[in-house]
């Protein structure tokens, strides 16, 4: 009784102290972890940046596109970034509180390091079902968003830039043509217009000594404004006289305004309908419809190929015979062939069954060829969607994983800071997303069974932390 007693009183007396421990433990997580996120969010970022910078420059984009743009990219890094911040995260805060000697203190106090560890582990799972709510409902949306508003800024003309001797063709229907550009980027020199507006040839030809380059107040017109030039016009509208005649004009002019549309380098968004049954753009419930359907879709090609391939050399079969007089004839079937074959035809009954047989192999190839593309393309497309399903709970699962490495390896290497814990985190990252990303082309390319291809990054990683939470709470 003495005993039981004693043991109550030691818990009641020490539950505040431990509040206090999960408080600053909590504390000292959340601030590595919302740090080093946005570090991964933004180194990511720039990655994006460095891979499509050449198809975001010179095109004009207003700073409300390319934030829109930002903001989708950032948002699709996530599934890439919360693990890993979690991960670098907890090896700060357990590095930290051993490299200060708190651990010893605290174990010394009769506080084990998994009772330590409770209040972020209670953190990791709840941040783990948020991840899994994350990847199945906002991500697909995101990732929507991203994928088609960077294929339309893709898509999009470069900003009006005439380059100097170089023949400038990006307004719809005109070529324009400037031997050399003054200093202040306005002036131009040696200008020539090709108006090819009738859709008939360089009939249309604009020239001036000089000009100058101006945008209308709107921004939506760029107009030309030459000097000493001429407007040469060839008369074709006659068909009958223009080969002979070749009627021709030619008017002068002291200046000139000519104004360009500028509405073809605006951006044009596409309609998301028309991505919306992409893989990455589903929830669960969405993909286990779309794999029901494909799969179902799948069986009926291929007893559709099977019955239809049997019917077909049937019909061969008995589609044809050669008649007495060596031709063939229709709705006949094929004479039965003695050996050695074909002796007893004729030359030209010999010909034609040759023939014959020639066409109907080489049409049975490529009918065979062209249904097996087709079924290994509808493998794939099925492979792809089963990816995108796992996919959905690695995400939570990874969280997990890397908090039962980070958590205590922190202790056990007892160093904080972004030094020595952020190489071992990017170490253990890099490794995990290798397999992951060769068993996953293996899984789609290969024998490899899809749910393993998905998950062995997981299933390889996570004993690696169970055995770190082991060492690190047995000592």
């Amino acid at each position: 009784m003495l005993q039981r007693y004693e043991k109550k009183s030691y818990l009641c007396i020490n539950s505040q102290p431990v509040k206090k421990l999960y408080k600053l433990i909590l504390s000292s997580f959340l601030g590595s972890f919302i740090f080093t996120f946005f570090i991964v969010i933004f180194v990511l970022l720039m990655q994006f940046l460095w891979v499509y910078v050449d198809d975001l420059v010179g095109k004009g984009l207003s700073f409300k596109i390319l934030m829109e743009l930002f903001f989708h990219a950032s948002v699709t890094f996530v599934p890439m970034a919360l693990p890993l911040a979690i991960l670098l995260a907890s090896i700060m805060s357990f590095g930290d509180l051993g490299e200060h000697y708190e651990l010893v203190a605290i174990k010394a106090s009769g506080i084990s390091l998994w009772t330590a560890m409770r209040p972020l582990l209670l953190f990791s799972v709840m941040l783990s079902g948020l991840a899994f709510v994350f990847s199945n409902s906002i991500n697909p949306v995101a990732m929507l968003k991203f994928k088609t508003l960077l294929f339309d800024i893709r898509r999009q003309k470069l900003a009006f830039d005439i380059k100097e001797g170089q023949f400038y063709k990006d307004i719809e229907n005109y070529v324009i043509y400037v031997d050399k550009k003054g200093k202040d980027g306005s002036t131009i020199y040696g200008v020539k217009i090709y108006d090819h507006t009738d859709r008939e040839g360089n009939n249309k030809i604009i020239v001036a000594d000089s000009g100058m380059m101006s945008l209308s107040p709107n921004q939506r017109t760029i107009i030309f404004t030459l000097y000493n030039g001429h407007n040469y016009t060839e008369d074709n509208s006659d068909e009958a006289t223009f080969r002979t005649k070749r009627p021709f004009e030619r008017m002068s002019f002291k200046e000139e305004q000519i104004k360009f549309s500028l509405e073809s380098f605006d951006l044009t968004r596409s309609n998301e309908e028309m991505y919306k049954s992409y893989q990455a753009m589903m929830n669960t419930h969405q993909l286990s419809t779309a794999l029901d359907s494909l799969e179902k879709r799948f069986d009926e090609r291929q007893v559709g190929f099977r019955q239809s391939f049997k019917q077909r050399l049937s019909n061969y079969e008995h589609s044809k015979r050669v008649t007495e007089n060596g031709n063939l004839s229709e709705n006949d079937s094929l004479p039965v062939l003695e050996w050695p074959l074909l002796e007893h035809l004729d030359p030209d009954a010999r010909s034609s069954v040759l023939e014959l047989a020639v066409g109907i192999s080489r049409n049975a190839k490529e009918n065979v060829s062209f249904h097996r593309q087709d079924f290994q393309n509808q493998i794939l497309n099925i492979k792809k969607h089963k990816k995108e399903w796992h996919k959905k709970f690695t995400l939570s699962f990874a969280c997990l994983i890397f908090f039962f490495i980070g958590a205590p390896l922190g202790a056990i290497i007892r160093k904080g800071g972004l030094g020595l814990p952020v190489v071992i985190s990017v170490l253990f990252f890099v490794i995990y997303y290798i397999i992951s990303t060769v068993a996953e082309r293996m899984a789609e390319f290969g024998d490899l069974n899809m749910f393993l291809g998905v998950w062995i990054s997981s299933i390889i990683i996570f004993p690696i932390g169970l055995i770190l939470t082991f060492k690190a709470t047995k000592y």
